[in-house]
């Protein structure tokens, strides 16, 4: 005759219901969130590249895959759930998505063991080459500057000169949101997410509850 099944065994562990909440409302409210792979480098680099994404107003967490499928499996775009192969942080931006991806590609750059996975920028999918675009947008103090500048000049020139920064951004954003990716999987079941090994890696140790 087959166990009955207790409530508390049906019911996911608290812990894990957390997680998935805290993952899905820092999604909700970052202007972009960038996928990396973090395999290989030590806990002195992972802390210099959080120091840099902190300045970028951005900040970078590491999370068990499958709670991250579950957190954004209703709210991401297809193909989003692809990205989360191996060892994943996420980098969750403020109100300057540019800055956080220049740092990342900086970062990369120096370090090969960071990998730039893709992203999603206003509710669409971007892929590796379009995040290290994305770092090629005016920053937001860059922005600002231009605006300033403009607002100095004769005001003959003003409307022109707006004009033109409003239609290089829109172009620039809209390249790189051309193309959308396959439909993802479904996510396993909350109480499945405690199989998901964690990935072995030196830097990971105490991630999930840093900032």
């Amino acid at each position: 005759m087959a166990t009955a099944t207790t409530a508390d065994e049906r019911a996911p562990r608290a812990d894990k219901v957390a997680v998935v909440d805290e993952v899905r409302e820092r999604y909700n409210d970052a202007e972009a969130v960038l996928f990396t792979e973090y395999r290989g480098l030590d806990v002195t680099e992972m802390a210099d590249l959080r120091g840099r994404l902190i300045d970028a107003d951005c900040r970078y967490k590491i999370y068990k895959n499958t709670l991250v499928r579950l957190a954004l499996s209703d709210d991401a775009p297809a193909g989003t759930l692809d990205l989360l192969g191996g060892p994943t942080a996420l980098a969750f931006c403020g109100k300057d998505p540019s800055a956080a991806a220049k740092a990342l590609r900086t970062f990369a750059t120096e370090h090969e063991a960071l990998i730039i996975k893709g992203g999603v920028l206003a509710g669409t999918l971007l892929s590796d080459a379009q995040v290290r675009d994305l770092a090629d947008l005016p920053s937001h103090d860059e922005l600002m500057a231009q605006i300033l500048g403009a607002l100095a000049a004769p005001l003959s020139s003003l409307a022109s000169m707006m004009n033109n920064l409003i239609g290089e951004m829109s172009g620039l954003v809209q390249a790189l949101i051309d193309k959308t990716p396959d439909s993802p999987p479904t996510p396993a079941e909350i109480d499945q997410a405690e199989t998901d090994p964690a990935e072995s890696n030196p830097a990971e140790s105490n991630t999930e509850n840093n900032q």
